[in-house]
């Protein structure tokens, strides 16, 4: 724990703070003591909301001792004995009991210590919040406030369909004390372990459930004593719900959390629109009570004209005719909002003030808002009682919320046009055609009247300034607004759209280090095509290809988790949809299995875990989570060290431009800018356009770094970020680190060597398997894993899961079903050992020395002999010995003078046959005498006819059993490399897997011999010594570079003594580009080569290297082949780049 001073305040902080966190703390405070607002922004990753815990709590705590000390120099007799108290606090002085340092009278009483008002967008990042709170050493009182759908649990409650109705039912139940967890409050309230618990809404849930206690009426019992209450800023901003709520703000401290998202919550919480189908509900349901009223009535035979409903049912509390004149108001309603001609595409847009004469015509005044509001009330609530069919109440209940939010106050006569005015000054009536009649039948109530089956107008009424809810907060006698988030920027358009003053202001710096992120603006992609989301461009195929390619490129260099946003979600599915058909997406999910963010609730939480279980999984090169920029993946969630290596921005995502609502947002705020108010500046409707877009991508940007010790890329895939405006929008912590490329190679080789640095200074804990080898990771379901770092346990403790069920309906998440039994033997362990040895290494090797240490293929091993430690001695001292060279000293070179290459081969020729006869086998013990022998005799027939269709056919007996379909897929290694792809494919339409099929797979012996040459068969090495020519050991990196684990050590043979074999090596190669890239980008690779031999740019070549040949996946053979061209003191940057794109381990 460390003690800080900040403005005479000490502050309890859990751990030394960084500077900024020192700076921010400081800011809060300031704002406290000052009585002032404030907006503070600090970067994700900063430890805000621990920071803002700790400052306001340590103000509290001294602005509590303030009022001590000033009651003990009032009982020691004033000023007049000052001397006495001196005497008596000796060594503990007055004045360090705490001073309010504010400029307001001094307080005299401790119930004028303010109240902490802490909001945040959702309950979920509220629970982070509490969490937060325990971690320090101050314990408030708290109480936290939900809506009955978060805290009720009363099930007859619960069961109903509409919010409205649980909330009618709920105060029934309470005003006849027939709920038994209500009637348990008050005994419950004063529970010592409640009132001194630090709980959330889950706590208080649970609570409630163990002591049958109702959590939604103890939260608002706590709140009387609370000393920090937590609730979703929407509690706060919606007129109505602070209401409901009964919060008092009088001298409170307001503290928006998250505040990004204050503006549209602002503007939300104060607009609505009345459709015809909420009018239509509500004269349904006044309806079905006059007719069951006059019903009743003439039964009674005794009417009068005093006659009250209530003598009948003692749950209506209004007479008939007053339920007659609420039908008529709801009818004059209808007709005044039906009664404009409006045209299809636009609507009529009209001043704010212009609901009171609508209104008006409906007989909806300040008079007659009470007696029409309360009758409203006691209708919905009569009604969400009856029992037996099921009566839509939503548009009594709209009703009631526009009667309080237009006749807001209570003005007197000759001051009611100035409040109207007042009142409407931020808003836009704005009628317009309800064109959901067209797409789907909204009514769902069989009882509703006809008039619900008719196209109508919908009466909008908009907010378009947040300060109107911000002011209405000032009003209340707040003693300070807080508003803090990770990305406010930019600050000075933020406050101008919030109307009041916010004297104290903060851009907070990051706790990284330069190493620790990489930027870069990505124009086009690797083949040339330019980048952009704009609406003209953005479903053109070639930029959605394009983008595809630029998409499974980045996922080859980014280790773990990659995060991908688009602006919307219907540009997101379109999308990917063409990606699916052509190709990109395929090669996405061989590297990164893809998942994506569903519209609905329902599924996020699935989804979500299923990314974070695939990136967790040490089988796996980690996965992408594609999401939209302001959806709920971007809000808040946290992507921390794994779960979050990258992310890429897809594009600028704009508001649509041509809805209603945004066009009129514009022309307001154009409107305002022309007044040109004296002190004030307002954003023009362009300006804030933009903004939101901004604002969308930062917060998106906001989830690659979380904490002091994390890293990460961002990738901003869209033209339009190149401009020096667009990049002056990025939070200040971003914008010193963008970098701007000239073509897609460079990006490549940049991202590749920041994630190799970072990973060797930042390494993160592998996650160890129990089974044995990484096999049984690869092999054995439901594998759980374990090394996390202590950062990524404590971000996703409270909400990762495993996600057992998803197996069967995310593709990205299928699993082998075998060897279920740790102790599986016969057929199941011959099928494990098969599909083992036919994998390729679980995870690639991260470099040059990490193949090393997991290969089995060194000349040791050609030897014979056990060679793990021999090995990592060996490691350690061609470790030291890179250093050295590295470092400018100098290089040894071992003479080599004979050399046997083809013990290896015959060592591996010998394995192959091995593993052969074991499965072959095993086979035999799993089969009948029949089956076995029609397979093998399949075998030889195949050998000697090469028809693989015959071979399939005879096999297909091991397709029908599921227990034997990775004896199918143990074929794999008889069948010959012209055909291994299509033999993965059957396997794939009958079993659901394949075989773990590469493309290098296809390769003859011959083919792969000559993509050895260049590496095998090196010119010798001119020694500047008077030696002789001679050779030097190198290492074969083909497979290494194809992601396999077997290295081997090779020594050159003899130097060539003619150019024949190189020349038909280049001439081969070159041959093979011309078929694959066609003749125009094989004209632009000759050019590119022929400029590298002038003049040895070798940037400029890799640049247009890497762009021609990542386009596909069956290209990369070319890439790795193209090493013949490089020349030796470009060959260390090649391999590197090489192992980073291709053998990247995630």
């Amino acid at each position: 724990m460390t003690d800080l001073s900040l403005h005479g305040v000490t502050v309890k902080f859990p751990f030394p703070p960084y500077d900024c966190q020192k700076v921010y703390m400081s800011k809060v405070i300031e704002c406290l003591t000052k009585e002032k607002n404030g907006v503070l922004e600090s970067p994700t990753g900063t430890g805000k909301t621990l920071c803002l815990l700790c400052a306001t709590l340590a103000w509290r705590e001294h602005f509590k001792d303030s009022i001590s000390a000033q009651k003990i120099k009032e009982r020691m007799g004033g000023a007049g004995t000052s001397a006495g108290a001196g005497e008596m606090f000796q060594n503990t002085p007055l004045s360090s009991w705490g001073s309010t340092a504010a400029d307001g009278p001094t307080p005299t009483s401790y119930t004028d210590v303010p109240k902490i008002i802490y909001a945040s967008r959702t309950h979920s990042q509220l629970a982070q919040v509490i969490n937060e709170l325990k971690n320090t050493s101050y314990s408030p009182k708290v109480c936290v406030l939900g809506s009955r759908e978060q805290l009720c649990i009363n099930q007859e409650v619960m069961r109903q369909e509409s919010h409205h109705i649980k909330v009618h039912m709920c105060r029934g139940k309470v005003s006849t004390r027939s709920c038994v967890y209500y009637n348990n409050v008050d005994e419950k309230s004063t529970d010592r372990d409640l009132v001194n618990s630090i709980l959330d809404v889950e706590d208080l849930v649970k609570f409630g459930n163990k002591q049958r206690v109702c959590p939604y009426y103890l939260s608002r019992s706590l709140k009387q004593q609370a000393e920090i209450i937590f609730m979703p800023y929407n509690y706060l901003l919606d007129p109505k719900s602070r209401r409901a709520h009964n919060i008092e703000l009088k001298s409170a401290v307001v503290i928006f959390d998250e505040a990004h998202n204050v503006e549209k919550t602002c503007e939300e919480s104060t607009s609505f629109d009345l459709t015809p189908y909420d009018v239509a509900s509500a004269i349904s349901a006044v309806d079905r009570l006059l007719a069951e009223q006059a019903k009743e009535v003439s039964h009674g035979n005794t009417f009068t004209e005093d006659f009250n409903v209530e003598s009948l049912n003692s749950g209506l509390k209004v007479d008939i005719t007053t339920i007659a004149k609420i039908k008529q108001i709801l009818l004059d309603l209808e007709a005044a909002i039906d009664s404009y001609e409006v045209p299809s595409d636009k609507g009529i847009t009209k001043p704010g003030i212009f609901i009171f004469e609508l209104l008006e015509r409906a007989h909806l005044t300040y008079d007659s808002k009470t007696a029409v509001y309360e009758a409203l009330e006691q209708i919905s609530g009569y009604l969400a009682g009856q029992t037996g069919v099921f009566l839509n109440t939503n548009g009594l209940q709209k009703l009631s919320d526009i009667i309080q939010l237009v006749f807001c106050g209570e003005p007197s006569d000759k001051d009611r046009d100035l409040q109207m005015q007042t009142n409407t000054a931020h808003f836009k009536v704005h009628i317009h055609k309800d064109n959901s009649f067209n797409r789907k039948k909204q009514n769902t109530d069989v009882w509703a009247s006809t008039a619900s089956k008719k196209q109508g107008n919908i009466l909008s009424y908009w907010c378009f300034s947040p300060g109107f809810s911000m002011q209405e907060l000032v009003n209340q006698g707040v003693r300070s607004i807080i508003l803090t988030s990770g990305t406010l920027s930019p600050l000075s358009s933020f406050t101008s759209e919030m109307r009041i003053e916010f004297p104290v202001c903060l851009e907070n710096s990051h706790v990284i280090e330069r190493d620790q992120i990489f930027v870069s603006v990505i124009d086009r992609g690797p083949d040339g095509v330019q980048l952009s989301s704009a609406f003209d461009r953005r479903f053109i195929p070639e930029n959605m290809a394009s983008l595809g390619n630029t998409v499974a490129n980045l996922s080859r260099v980014v280790p773990h988790g990659l995060l991908v946003f688009f602006p919307s979600f219907p540009l997101m599915e379109k999308t990917l949809e063409f990606w699916r058909e052509n190709g990109q997406a395929d090669r996405i999910e061989n590297i990164k299995p893809m998942f994506v963010e569903p519209k609905g609730k329902g599924t996020f939480n699935e989804t979500i875990d299923g990314y974070y279980n695939k990136v967790n999984d040490p089988a796996s090169k980690g996965g992408s989570f594609f999401a939209v920029c302001r959806g709920k993946a971007s809000e808040g969630l946290d992507f921390a060290d794994t779960f979050g290596r990258g992310v890429i921005v897809t594009g600028l995502p704009f508001p649509p431009k041509m809805d209603p609502r945004v066009i009129l947002k514009m022309k307001f705020l154009d409107e305002l800018s022309c007044k040109k108010t004296p002190g004030l500046k307002y954003l023009s409707g362009n300006e804030w356009y933009k903004q939101q877009a901004y604002r969308a991508v930062n917060q998106a940007i906001g989830r690659v770094i979380r904490h002091k010790e994390d890293f990460g890329a961002i990738f901003l895939c869209d033209h339009r970020f190149k401009g020096s405006d667009a990049r002056a929008q990025l939070p200040s912590w971003v914008r010193p680190y963008v970098r701007l490329y000239d073509g897609f190679g460079n990006v490549v080789r940049d991202a590749s060597q920041f994630f190799r640095v970072a990973q060797k200074l930042r390494p993160v804990v592998e996650k160890k398997n129990s089974a044995a080898g990484s096999c049984g990771a690869v092999c054995q379901p439901d594998t759980q894993s374990s090394g996390l770092t202590s950062s990524l346990l404590s971000s996703q403790s409270s909400h990762t899961q495993k996600a057992k069920m998803l197996d069967s309906h995310l593709p990205s998440l299928k699993r082998r079903r075998l060897n279920e039994q740790s102790g599986a033997s016969g057929m199941a362990r011959i099928c494990i050992e098969y599909e083992c040895g036919v994998q390729d290494s679980p995870r690639r090797p991260v470099n040059l020395l990490d193949a090393l240490e997991r290969g089995n293929g060194c000349s040791d091993a050609a030897a014979g002999k056990d060679t793990a430690s021999h090995l990592s001695t060996r490691l350690i001292q061609f470790d030291k010995r890179m250093d050295d060279e590295m470092r400018g000293g100098k290089r040894k070179i071992k003479l080599v003078h004979e050399q046997k290459p083809s013990v290896l081969e015959d060592v591996s020729a010998e394995g192959k046959a091995s593993r052969a006869k074991i499965f072959l086998a095993d086979m035999k013990k799993s089969l009948s005498q029949v089956n076995f022998e029609r397979i093998v005799q399949a075998l030889q027939t195949y050998k000697k006819t090469d028809d693989l269709e015959a071979l399939l056919t005879d096999t297909a007996v091991l397709a029908e059993d599921t227990n034997t379909h990775s004896l199918l897929r143990g074929f794999y290694q008889f069948v010959r490399p012209h055909h291994k792809k299509k033999f993965d494919e059957r396997c794939v339409e009958l079993t659901g897997q394949g075989c773990g099929y590469k493309p290098d797979h296809s390769l003859s012996k011959d083919d792969k011999k000559t993509l050895m040459l260049p590496s095998d068969k090196q010119p010798a090495v001119a020694l500047s010594s008077s030696s002789a020519m001679s050779t030097c050991s190198q290492l074969s990196t083909e497979q290494l570079n194809k992601g396999g684990q077997h290295l081997s050590q090779k020594g050159l043979k003899e130097p060539q003594t003619g150019g024949a074999p190189k020349k038909e090596v280049h001439s081969a190669f070159l041959a093979d580009v011309k078929k694959a890239l066609g003749a125009q980008k094989s004209a632009q690779l000759f050019q590119a080569i022929h400029s590298y031999k002038q003049n040895d740019d070798y940037e400029k070549l890799v640049t247009t290297v890497v762009s021609l040949f990542t386009e596909r996946n069956e290209d990369f053979s070319l890439l790795l082949r193209f090493g013949v061209f490089i020349r030796p003191h470009h060959k260390k940057q090649y391999k590197e780049m090489l192992d980073a794109l291709i053998g990247q381990s995630c």
